[in-house]
């Protein structure tokens, strides 16, 4: 069986052993793309979305599946509705490349909000100042940011500017560890650093690798615990 193969059965069990793991679904989906999988991959896609609605990246995703099977209409709607959920969480890269694929179909951009609205959530009456930038952040103007980076990389500062403690914390104490099992990854080893790397950067809703992640990504705050919250 080929490397490929074996981690969509990897995520495969994931996602049947832990139905409610929208992270699950959508990391098969991505592998079951890339293995040609359409229709399978839409199904992943279409099970995250009922998950996590606002996950805007899924949609860049399930609209591009959509088109390779020519459901021009679906993509359509998908497409235009992502649009308008990345849009309003201030998720550039997934909105503009919506755009460009309604643009392609000969479709319009939907009318959204300007940015002084965009920011209104965030600093507004009893908002912290703080924006996490993680596309599924359940915590809006609560968002707090960390006092200081938890990984001492290029990556670590990039979760300080962008990700709020809480969602950090989130990672750290439930999905790594969940990642870790459910996977059976060795982090000694390559595969299972890069693996591990590439959950967390989905999780945080990372549009690419950051360099110098692969030696450094346990070497976490002091004590091996979560940095304390801001």
């Amino acid at each position: 069986m080929s490397a490929l193969k074996d981690r969509i059965a990897q995520f495969r069990k994931m996602s049947t052993d832990d139905p409610d793991n929208e992270l699950g679904h959508f990391r098969l989906g991505q592998l079951l793309m890339e293995d040609g999988q359409i229709d399978e991959a839409v199904a992943s896609f279409r099970r995250t979305l009922e998950l996590e609605p606002n996950f805007s990246k899924v949609y860049q995703l399930l609209g591009e599946a959509l088109i390779h099977l020519d459901r021009t209409a679906e993509a359509t709607e998908t497409l235009t509705k992502g649009y308008t959920v990345a849009h309003g969480r201030g998720d550039k890269m997934p909105r503009d490349e919506m755009g460009k694929l309604l643009v392609k179909l000969g479709q319009p951009l939907p009318q959204v909000e300007t940015a002084a609205a965009e920011e209104e959530d965030t600093i507004g009456p009893g908002g912290t100042g703080f924006k996490c930038k993680r596309p599924v952040c359940p915590y809006g103007k609560r968002a707090r940011g960390l006092m200081n980076p938890p990984i001492p990389d290029a990556i670590g500062k990039r979760i300080f500017d962008e990700i709020c403690a809480d969602c950090w914390n989130d990672w750290f104490k439930n999905q790594s560890i969940k990642v870790i099992n459910e996977l059976r990854l060795d982090l000694s080893t390559d595969f299972g650093q890069g693996e591990y790397d590439k959950y967390m950067r989905d999780f945080f809703g990372f549009e690419e690798a950051t360099p110098a992640t692969a030696t450094t990504s346990l070497n976490v705050t002091e004590g091996g615990t979560p940095p304390a919250q801001g």
